[in-house]
C-alpha cells in the first residue's frame, strides 16, 4: 500500500503537493472522533448550524484568490476561469443552508383530536464524502454543506489530484467555529477508502467519480445496510432542432463541450443537429473552437488549459484516432495552436469530429477531454433515439424555440436533467440526479436532504 500522495501539476509536470497518506490508526481515530461528535452536533439548534456554515462559506469566499491559484496548479483550469468555481461553491453552499432551514423542520400533519403527530428528519450520523478533481469545490459542496446542515458529521477525502481543496475546506470550517471532530479530512489510498466504507461507524457515503469507482464503493458497502449516493460517468448529448437559433446553439454547446478542457461531469460530449441547420452549425462550431487560446493556465489570456494528466491525453488521442480510422473526419488542425502538441504532453489541442456514428467510442463512451462529435439527424425522433442510445444519463440539452417541443422530448429523454437552450449548468434549487450508469441518489435542491436524513415518526396520544 502506498504511503505518500504526490500531486503532479499538469501545468509543468512538477510535484505540487506531497502528503503522507493516512494510516489505519489515523482512520480509526478520525472515525471515532466523528462518531462521538455526531450526537452533540445533531443536538445543536438548526439556526446555530446555519450560522456556522454561512461563516464557513464567507471565509472560503474571502480566500478566493489563493484557492483559485491552487486550483489552477493542481488540475490545470485557466486562472481566468478558476475563480468561477469559488463563486459557484458559495452560491450552492448558501442555497443549501437556506433550503435546509425550511426542509429540516418537523413535518406537521393534519390535526387529529387527542393526538400530536409529526415526522422529524434525523441525521444519519457519519458521512464519508469522496470528491473528484475536475470540479473539486463544486462537487464537494453538494454533499459537505447539506450533510453538516442536516446534523451529520463529515469526513472528507479528496481526489489525489486536488488534496489542497480538502485542507482548505477544513481550515476555513475550523476558523468559522465548526469543530474538528465534526468536519475533518483524510488523504487516503484506495485500500484505506474501502476500509472506511466497510467501517460500521460510517453511516453514508457520497461518491463522485468514475463508474468503476462507483462499483468499488458498492462492493465495499455490500455487507452493510448503508446508503450510498453515486454521481458517476456521463456522455451528455445536445440536440439542435430545426427551429433553433443555430448560432446561439453553437455558442452554448461548444462552450459546454470545451470549458474546463472538456473535463466536466455534465459537459457536452456529443451533438446531434437537424439537417436544416447542420452545415451552418458545423461552420460556426469550427470557428469557435479555432478561436480558443490553448496554453499555460497561469496566464490570464489562456482560456483552454491542459488536461489533468498525461495518461488522460493519451486515452483521448487514442479515442480520436480510432474514430478517424473508422471514417470520422477531424475538422481542427492541431497546428493552428501555438502550444507544441507532442505525444506525452497534457496540452491537448481541441477537436471537432463529423461523420461520426454510434459504432465509435467517441460517441458512446466518456471522452472527458476537449473533443466533441457532431452527427446530422433528420427528425426529432431520430435525435431522441440517438440521445437515449447510451449507458449514461446525467443531463441532455435541447436547443429549440418551442418550449412544448423541449418538454415533449424531455419527457422521453433518459436523463436526470433536461435543459432547453443551455447546458453544462447546475441550478442548486433543482435536484441533481443521474440515471443508468450515471449513478443514483439526489443532491442539491430541498430533495437533496432526503438521502442525508432518516424520518422518525412521533405518534403521541394525549
Amino acid at each position: 500500500m502506498m504511503s505518500t500522495l504526490k500531486t503532479l501539476s499538469p501545468v509543468d509536470g512538477s510535484v505540487y503537493v506531497e502528503r503522507p497518506l493516512a494510516s489505519a490508526a489515523e482512520l480509526d481515530a478520525t472515525l471515532s472522533a466523528a462518531s462521538e461528535a455526531r450526537r452533540r452536533w445533531a443536538g445543536e439548534p438548526l439556526e446555530a448550524r446555519a450560522l456556522l456554515l454561512r461563516e464557513f462559506v464567507d471565509r472560503v469566499e474571502a480566500d478566493g484568490a489563493r484557492i483559485a491559484e491552487e486550483l489552477t496548479w493542481q488540475m490545470g483550469r485557466p486562472i481566468s476561469q478558476a475563480p468561477g468555481e469559488v463563486a459557484g461553491f458559495c452560491e450552492r453552499g448558501r442555497t443549501m443552508v437556506d433550503l435546509g432551514l425550511a426542509q429540516l423542520r418537523d413535518l406537521e400533519l393534519a390535526e387529529k383530536p387527542g393526538f400530536t403527530r409529526f415526522i422529524r428528519r434525523e441525521p444519519l450520523g457519519v458521512t464519508l464524502v469522496l470528491a473528484p478533481w475536475n470540479y473539486p469545490w463544486l462537487t464537494a459542496v453538494n454533499a459537505v454543506v447539506p450533510a453538516l446542515m442536516a446534523g451529520n458529521t463529515v469526513v472528507l477525502k479528496h481526489a489525489a489530484q486536488t488534496p489542497l481543496v480538502a485542507e482548505r475546506m477544513v481550515e476555513h470550517a475550523r476558523a468559522a467555529g465548526i469543530p474538528e471532530a465534526v468536519f475533518g479530512y483524510l488523504h487516503m489510498s484506495h485500500e484505506r477508502v474501502a476500509e472506511a466504507v466497510r467501517d460500521p461507524r460510517v453511516d453514508f457515503v457520497a461518491f463522485t467519480g468514475s463508474v468503476e469507482g462507483g462499483h468499488a464503493i458498492q462492493a465495499a458497502a455490500a455487507g452493510r445496510f448503508i446508503g450510498t449516493g453515486l454521481e458517476l460517468g456521463g456522455k451528455d448529448p445536445g440536440y439542435v432542432a430545426a427551429d433553433a437559433d443555430v448560432e446561439a446553439a453553437a455558442e452554448g454547446l461548444i462552450d459546454g463541450a470545451f470549458f474546463n478542457s472538456g473535463q466536466s461531469c455534465c459537459g457536452i460530449e456529443r451533438i446531434y443537429v437537424h439537417e436544416a441547420g447542420y452545415d451552418r452549425f458545423v461552420e460556426k462550431a469550427v470557428s469557435l473552437v479555432e478561436a480558443y487560446r490553448l496554453g499555460d493556465p497561469t496566464q490570464e489570456q489562456t482560456n483552454l488549459g491542459p488536461v489533468v494528466r498525461v495518461s488522460s491525453a493519451v486515452s483521448i488521442r487514442a479515442q480520436v484516432e480510432a474514430a478517424v480510422a473508422g471514417g470520422a473526419k477531424a475538422l481542427i488542425d492541431p497546428g493552428k495552436f501555438s502550444v507544441a502538441i507532442e505525444r506525452g504532453d497534457p496540452y491537448l489541442a481541441p477537436q471537432v469530429l463529423v461523420d461520426v456514428t454510434h459504432d465509435m467510442e467517441v460517441m458512446t463512451e466518456e471522452t472527458f477531454g476537449p473533443v466533441v462529435g457532431i452527427e446530422k439527424v433528420s427528425s426529432d425522433e431520430e435525435a431522441l433515439q440517438r440521445m437515449n442510445d447510451s449507458r449514461y444519463g446525467l443531463t441532455a440539452a435541447v436547443y429549440t424555440g418551442d418550449i412544448d417541443r423541449a418538454q415533449r422530448l424531455g419527457h422521453q429523454l433518459e436523463t436526470g436533467t433536461v435543459f432547453m437552450n443551455r447546458c453544462d449548468y447546475l441550478d442548486p434549487e433543482l435536484a441533481w440526479v443521474g440515471v443508468k450508469d450515471s449513478g443514483r441518489g439526489c443532491t442539491l435542491s430541498r430533495l437533496g436532504y432526503e438521502q442525508l436524513t432518516r424520518p422518525k415518526s412521533f405518534h403521541l396520544r394525549h
